[in-house]
């Protein structure tokens, strides 16, 4: 869809940010009567506006990503300069000081319901499109129920309590009138999945533009819906996973099937990273089941680029001299990496031991997800990076690991370099891993004796990650690291399993916002980041105050400006904020 795409992104941006010498600027000619809008070529443009708007929607401080509220994990530091640098993060990544009136909070809030807001106005157009002069209704349409459920999808993981707009054609009365309570939280995750059935039923299996989704993607999307969903949470008065449904469950096999991405030709890259490169050969891979598509030298001035994650460059000596150095790996996610002398990680008995890459094994999957001291950054040997204040802006506070999947190298074509950096590199929204995962959690957890099955599931991604050495196929004899991966090959039982999947879920999906919302939804957030919190305030003053609040913390507050705006009809999440 990139060509489409593009042109629609030019436009958005240019009503959204340069009003003032753009608009101002232009003479009314005639308006379009109701029959003229419903014309193909204005509903073509007004769907166009609808993808448009989830790159041109986003910013450096508030990527769809969620990188930004990610740092709330054990995978990441916030990073930057210091705890002042973007402090309202800090509070996030300590979970101490949150406000309610937070800028961020509100802005992530805001941007996410335009983007529904150009959707709704897209499917109410569509509606009243007669089929027999737009041909393409019912697909556009189901493409739209794909993006309003993902904008829907995006803010409940954020908020819990959220508004639903899925009425199209909702006047400003009723629109004022709408509650955050007007759904349970199963409620609410059924009404994303009634708009992704709709897009599954009608999506085609192969589309000729890659950014339509397709059957798959929707497949995938409902996949991950559902364990979402699986995981209750529906007491008013907590945060706490309260049951865990085989019927969600099921729902999510039954959408994971592998014969359903079979048949649009999707599956494992054979290299993990070819997942994360911006060469055009690579991008819209086979694992690559929906992505934001971005573009260079398109015709347009600066192109069609990621400026997303503009605050996660490193600084780079004599190249950025500047990098914000946001979202930095932990040292706790370098070390579950780690792997004993069988190829396994250290599950379990995991025992915190900081990673040396010249005397430990490693899952080759480390050196493609986090840069490290020692090695060339983004595979170029022209830029080894070290232990110092050069590379880091925090001189080591929030010590010196880089993550690569999101940057790419200096020299790259595919890289614009100004204030910030902007990149053609998609971002892949849905990949078949991250399937193959969600797989085989829900069928460990129905524990009807398909937990080989699971397993077999675990080690395709493992013997994926196995040959996945191609960029660093010289780091063995160069640089002295030791990569040692193997498949399970023994008999486990539920409890075994589970922590097999959740473990290979944080190695293949690491730095990819995924952590925070999966301990969320396991109902493991409390626990396992007052462990890490503990562990870090050993070494890192950051942490020394860090607390989780359980039935708090899961969820940012309800904006302060939206509780006032809403007439009372707005209810705060739980936790006294």
């Amino acid at each position: 869809m990139k060509k489409i795409i593009y042109s629609a992104l030019m436009l958005a941006a240019l009503g959204m940010t340069s009003c003032s010498d753009f608009l101002d600027d232009q003479k009314p000619q005639a308006t379009l009567s109701d029959e003229q809008v419903k014309e193909a070529n204005h509903v073509d443009e007004l769907v166009i506006s609808a993808y448009a708007i989830y790159i041109s929607a986003e910013d450096i401080n508030s990527s769809f990503s969620m990188w930004n509220f990610d740092v709330r994990s054990d995978d990441a530091y916030k990073g930057g300069n210091g705890t002042s640098d973007g402090d309202v993060f800090h509070q996030l990544e300590v979970e101490q000081g949150v406000l309610t009136t937070n800028w961020n909070i509100s802005d992530m809030w805001q941007r996410l319901y335009n983007c529904i807001s150009r959707v709704n106005t897209a499917i109410a157009l569509l509606d009243q499109t007669d089929a027999a002069v737009y041909p393409q209704k019912a697909e556009r349409l189901a493409e739209m129920k794909f993006l309003r459920a993902y904008g829907h999808f995006l803010l409940k993981r954020l908020y819990k309590n959220i508004p639903f707009i899925m009425d199209a054609t909702l006047s400003t009365e009723q629109y004022n009138t709408l509650s955050n309570r007007a759904y349970t939280n199963d409620q609410g995750w059924q009404l994303i999945i009634d708009d992704l059935m709709e897009a599954y039923k009608t999506l085609p299996v192969r589309q000729a533009d890659k950014g339509r989704p397709t059957k798959a993607a929707a497949a995938a999307f409902l996949t991950k819906v559902y364990m979402y969903k699986a995981y209750h949470q529906d007491d008013e008065n907590s945060n706490e996973v309260t049951a865990i449904s085989k019927e969600d469950l099921q729902k999510a096999v039954e959408f994971s099937d592998p014969a359903i991405y079979a048949a649009g030709g999707y599956g494992l890259e054979s290299d993990f990273h070819n997942n994360f490169r911006p060469e055009p050969q690579f991008e819209n891979g086979k694992e690559s089941l929906w992505a934001m598509q971005y573009s260079i030298n398109d015709g347009t001035k600066n192109g069609n680029l990621n400026w997303s994650y503009g605050l996660i460059v490193p600084n780079i000596p004599g190249v950025t001299d500047g990098g914000c150095d946001f979202y930095k790996p932990s040292q706790n996610l370098v070390n579950a990496y780690r792997t004993d002398a069988d190829g396994h990680p250290y599950i379990g008995t995991f025992n915190n031991k900081d990673y040396d890459k010249t005397t430990d094994y490693a899952d080759p999957r480390l050196f493609l997800t986090v840069g490290i001291p020692g090695l060339p950054y983004e595979f170029n040997a022209k830029y080894i990076m070290d232990r110092s204040a050069v590379w880091s802006r925090s001189n080591g506070l929030y010590g010196y690991y880089v993550t690569l999947k999101q940057n790419v190298d200096p020299e790259s074509p595919y890289l614009k370099k100004g204030a910030w950096w902007g990149t053609s590199e998609n971002r892949i929204v849905f990949r078949y891993a991250d399937v193959l995962l969600e797989r085989a959690e829900a069928l460990v957890q129905l524990n009807d004796g398909r937990i080989n099955e699971a397993i077999g599931l675990v080690n395709e991604i493992r013997n994926r990650a196995k040959q996945s050495t191609g960029a660093i196929s010289n780091y063995q004899t160069d640089y002295g690291v030791r990569l040692n991966i193997a498949p399970y090959t023994g008999t486990y039982n539920q409890a075994e399993a589970l922590r097999i999947v959740k473990m290979e879920r944080r190695l293949e999906m690491g730095m990819e916002s995924e952590r925070f919302f999966d301990l969320v939804r396991w109902g493991e957030a409390a626990d396992v980041l007052n462990k890490y919190f503990a562990e870090e305030a050993d070494n890192c003053s950051i942490y020394s105050s860090a607390h989780f609040t359980r039935n708090k913390n899961e969820y940012l507050p309800i904006p302060y400006a939206q509780i006032a705006a809403s007439n009372g009809h707005y209810t705060q999440n739980i936790g006294e904020w």
